[in-house]
């Protein structure tokens, strides 16, 4: 499993030869001969944003999500496909601690439209701990974010192609923690910053995949999940920028100094089926039978709205 997923990132194990990666003395396997290093954490982070598309195509194919380690290594290296956060962060979770990484889940809900927190297991990210640096915040599941890991330390700016980030202390309103209890200690939850804006909050209490069962049920189901409202397949390019396509809607953008500063070189609506799953194929590695289309959420507002009252 550890080599196939290499792989498909598009590494051959036995011939790593990243700058940034240490090899240990072991030639007992390929896996061997990589270490836990950051450096090879941050290759192996920036390659899966570039290979593996974040996409809720299951949703709309009517595909079983299962949040289980073989289910979703299965599906982002057999199947070739993306995921959306719960799959790919726990897919590339499993990868990591099969490559001697110490890995803990962590659970956060996103910052929505004023500031409103979203619902309880709302998102899956990871803590990885390494064998030269210390520990680091993972996140491969979240759409536009940070390129490469961020180090686990508060209220540090981390500059990054995809923004400033930093890690604080959250108070209970969300406001940002100041003075000695922001000092090092984990004394509750952390917000993540983006350009000075709250990406999502995070709790410091580990957590396994079977927690995140009712988030993924929520998100994949629920009319109020903009994950059953629109399609999305969006991956990063080699330039830093991004590639997307929503429905039919084909958005390329550069990479800039910073995520905000995004520009788009190419936008354009495709026409005909052959014309989406060519692009799905070609641009994202998706082999479709059928165009996957959003899910009639209307209907299940009406039913919900029935069952209400």
């Amino acid at each position: 499993m550890i080599d196939a997923y290499l792989r498909r990132l598009g590494v051959e194990p036995p011939e790593w030869s990243g700058a940034t990666a240490t090899r240990t003395t072991s030639t007992a396997s390929p896996v061997g001969a990589l270490a836990p290093t950051v450096g090879l954490l941050r290759e192996l982070h920036l390659r899966h944003l570039r290979v593996v598309p974040f996409e809720n195509l299951s949703v709309h194919l009517g595909e079983e999500i299962v949040l289980e380690e073989r289910r979703l290594v299965e599906k982002v290296v057999g199947a070739r496909r993306g995921g959306f956060c719960y799959e790919l962060n726990g897919a590339f979770g499993a990868l990591l601690a099969g490559l001697g990484f110490e890995v803990t889940l962590l659970a956060a809900r996103v910052y929505g439209e004023e500031g409103r927190l979203g619902i309880p297991y709302d998102h899956l990210a990871l803590l990885v701990g390494t064998v030269d640096a210390g520990q680091w915040l993972a996140d491969v599941g979240f759409g536009a974010h940070s390129h490469y890991p961020l180090r686990w330390e508060r209220g540090v700016g981390q500059e990054d192609p995809g923004g400033v980030f930093r890690i604080v202390e959250a108070g209970p309103d969300g406001a940002e923690v100041k003075g000695a209890a922001a000092g090092g200690t984990e004394v509750g939850d952390l917000d993540v910053l983006r350009d000075g804006a709250r990406v999502y909050r995070l709790e410091v209490r580990p957590r396994v995949l079977g927690d995140f069962v009712a988030g993924a049920w929520w998100h994949s189901t629920s009319p109020e999940s903009h994950f059953t409202r629109s399609l999305i397949c969006s991956r990063v390019t080699e330039d830093g920028g991004r590639v997307t396509l929503s429905g039919r809607r084909l958005k390329v953008t550069s990479g800039g100094k910073s995520v905000r500063k995004e520009s788009v070189r190419e936008e354009s609506e495709l026409a005909g089926d052959d014309e989406v799953l060519g692009v799905y194929r070609e641009t994202f590695g998706i082999e479709l039978e059928r165009v996957p289309t959003v899910r009639a959420t209307d209907r299940l507002t009406d039913r919900g709205r029935r069952s209400d009252g």
